[in-house]
C-alpha cells in the first residue's frame, strides 16, 4: 500500500473553501503521480484553525462547519478521487443534525478509491478550555465549540485494517490500544498543534520531539503504521508544528516532511510487517493481563471516578498508603547498611 501524507501550510481565514480544496486537489494529483493508493489530510483541513478565537456569533461560528459532505465546494475533491482512483482522509469541522438536534465535531473521513466515504470518525479527546481566557496570546477552545466523539472504530479498507484519530488523541495511548484490540494496521492522524502552549510553556521546545514520541510509541505498542500529518506554519500569527511523518510498526519513521508547507511524504506501507509485532511481543490474546487494568475505566483521573463523582475517601486513602509503603520499601532497599 502507497501511502502520502499530504501536510498542508496555513490557510487564513479569509481564504475561501475554492482556494483550499484546489489546493487539496493539487497535492493528491501529485500523490497520484508518485503512485500512492491514498494521501492522508490533516485535521480542520479546510479552514483556518478557528478555536483559536473566541466568537459569540454562533452565524460566525458555523461557517467554519459544513452541513454535508460532499457539499457543493467539496464535491470537487471526491470527483477527482474517483476519476485517478485514489483514496484521501479529510479532516474538517462537521455541524451534524442528529434526531432535530444540532451537533458539532472535529470530524476525518476516510473515502476510498471510489470517492465513497467508507469511515467516519468524530475526535474524542478535545484538548483547551470552554470559557474565554484572556491571558492567553490565542485561544484553544475546541471545549465550547465541539462536542466529543464516542470511540474509536476501524475498517476494511486499503486492503487492511484502518482507523482514524484526530490530534491531541494521539497523546494518549488508549486511542491506539482500543484500536488495536480490533486488530488495526494503519491509523491516520491529521493534527494543528501549536509551537507554543500557553500554560506550560516550558513544554514549547519539546513540540515536535512530544508529538513524534507518541505516535512511534502508538505504532510500535500496538504493531501498527501511523500517519501523522500536519497543518503547519504560522497561521493567523500562530507557529504550527509541521513534523509529518509515517511510521512503520516498529516504531521507527519511514518517510517525513522537511517543511512547514504544502508537501508530501511517500512511503510504501506493507500492512504484513504488522504480524511481525501483533504474533510475538504484541500478541495481545497470549499477553495483555485485562484484569489489571480495571482502574483505567473504573477511573477518570487519580480524583475523578469514571462517573465524574469523588474517588470514595477509603479508596483514595488506601492508593495513599500503597504508594507510601512502595516508597518506604524502595527506600529500605537503598539504604545503606
Amino acid at each position: 500500500m502507497n501511502v502520502a501524507a499530504g501536510q498542508f501550510g496555513p490557510i487564513a481565514k479569509d481564504e475561501p473553501r475554492s482556494k483550499v480544496v484546489a489546493r487539496l486537489a493539487a497535492l493528491m494529483r501529485q500523490a497520484h503521480a508518485q503512485g500512492s493508493d491514498l494521501v492522508v489530510y490533516p485535521e480542520l483541513a479546510l479552514t483556518t484553525f478557528f478555536p483559536r478565537w473566541y466568537i459569540e456569533d454562533q452565524a460566525e461560528i458555523d461557517s467554519f462547519f459544513e452541513t454535508e459532505m460532499p457539499g457543493q465546494q467539496t464535491q470537487a475533491l471526491f470527483d477527482l478521487s474517483r476519476e485517478l482512483g485514489i483514496g484521501f482522509c479529510l479532516g474538517y469541522a462537521e455541524l451534524a443534525v442528529e434526531n432535530g438536534v444540532s451537533h458539532h465535531y472535529n470530524t476525518s473521513i476516510l473515502v476510498d478509491r471510489s470517492g465513497a466515504i467508507v469511515s467516519r470518525y468524530r475526535k474524542v479527546h478535545l484538548p483547551g478550555h470552554a470559557e474565554h481566557e484572556p491571558w492567553r496570546r490565542f485561544q484553544h477552545l475546541e471545549k465550547r465549540y465541539f462536542e466529543p466523539g464516542s470511540g474509536f472504530g476501524v475498517v476494511d479498507a486499503f486492503g487492511g485494517v484502518v482507523g482514524m484519530a484526530i490530534c491531541n488523541d494521539r497523546r494518549w495511548s488508549e486511542t491506539y490500544r482500543v484500536m488495536g484490540l480490533q486488530g488495526v494496521e494503519m491509523v491516520l492522524i491529521g493534527y494543528n498543534t501549536p509551537r507554543h502552549n500557553p500554560p506550560a510553556p516550558e513544554h514549547d521546545d519539546l513540540s515536535l520531539f512530544h508529538n513524534q514520541l507518541v505516535m512511534q510509541a502508538g505504532a510500535y505498542q500496538n504493531g501498527t503504521f501511523v500517519v501523522g500529518v500536519a497543518k503547519a506554519g504560522i497561521e493567523e500569527g500562530v507557529d504550527q508544528i509541521g513534523g509529518s511523518c509515517i511510521i512503520a510498526p516498529s516504531g521507527e519513521i519511514i518517510a517525513a516532511c522537511t517543511t512547514k508547507g504544502d508537501e508530501l511524504a511517500l512511503a510504501r506501507c506493507d500492512l504484513d510487517l504488522c504480524n511481525s509485532y501483533k504474533r510475538t511481543t504484541f500478541n495481545f490474546d497470549i499477553h495483555r493481563q485485562p484484569e489489571a487494568y480495571r482502574m483505567i475505566v473504573e477511573r477518570k483521573g487519580q480524583h475523578l471516578m469514571a462517573d465524574g463523582t469523588q474517588v470514595p475517601p477509603r479508596i483514595a486513602a488506601v492508593d495513599a498508603s500503597e504508594a507510601h509503603q512502595d516508597r518506604m520499601d524502595d527506600f529500605s532497599k537503598t539504604r545503606p547498611r
